[in-house]
C-alpha cells in the first residue's frame, strides 16, 4: 500500500509543479571579446599618440572590461560614463548628446562612447573612450568593436 502511496504523492507534485517554458538565447558580451575591444582600442590609441581610458560594458550596463592607460581620473570616469551610456541606449553618445535630455539617468552628451551589436544587429553593449578628442576616442572604440567582430551600428 505504501508504495501506491507514494506513486501517487509522486504524481500530484508533477501535476502541481508550474510548467518550465524553454528559454531563448540571447547574445551576450563575454569577457573576452569585451578584452579584445579594450586592448585594440588601447593599441590604436598608443599607435596615434594618445593615452586613454576604456570602458566596456554589457547590455545591462554592467562594466565587464577597462583599462587607464597613464590618463587622469577624470578621463577614466567619462570612460565610464560614455561607456554606460552607450551601453544602455544602444545610440552613439554623440547622437545622445543631441537628444536635448541631459536629465536621463546615466545619459552621456560626450562624443567617445559607442554602442556594440553582433553582425546580426543584436545591441549586446557599449565601449566608452576617454582620454583623446571626442571624434578620436569614439574611433578608437568603433575600431576596437570591429576588431572583436562586432559592429556599432544596427543592421
Amino acid at each position: 500500500m505504501q508504495p501506491i502511496f507514494a506513486g501517487l504523492a509522486i504524481a500530484m507534485a508533477a501535476l502541481a509543479t508550474p510548467a518550465v517554458h524553454a528559454q531563448t538565447m540571447t547574445p551576450t558580451l563575454d569577457f573576452a571579446t569585451a578584452d579584445a575591444i579594450r586592448d585594440r582600442c588601447l593599441a590604436h590609441a598608443q599607435e596615434a599618440g594618445h593615452t586613454v581610458a576604456v570602458a566596456v560594458f554589457d547590455q545591462g550596463g554592467n562594466l565587464v572590461s577597462f583599462a587607464r592607460d597613464r590618463t587622469s581620473p577624470a578621463a577614466a570616469e567619462v570612460a565610464l560614463w560614455k561607456g554606460r551610456s552607450a551601453s544602455i541606449y544602444l545610440h552613439s553618445t554623440r547622437e545622445t548628446a543631441t537628444w536635448n535630455v541631459p536629465t536621463a539617468p546615466l545619459i552621456s552628451t560626450a562624443e567617445g562612447g559607442v554602442p556594440l551589436f553582433t553582425r546580426e544587429g543584436v545591441g549586446i553593449g557599449g565601449v566608452g573612450v576617454s582620454g583623446a578628442p571626442s571624434a578620436f576616442d569614439a574611433e578608437c572604440g568603433s575600431i576596437g568593436a570591429e576588431a572583436a567582430g562586432l559592429r556599432v551600428t544596427p543592421r
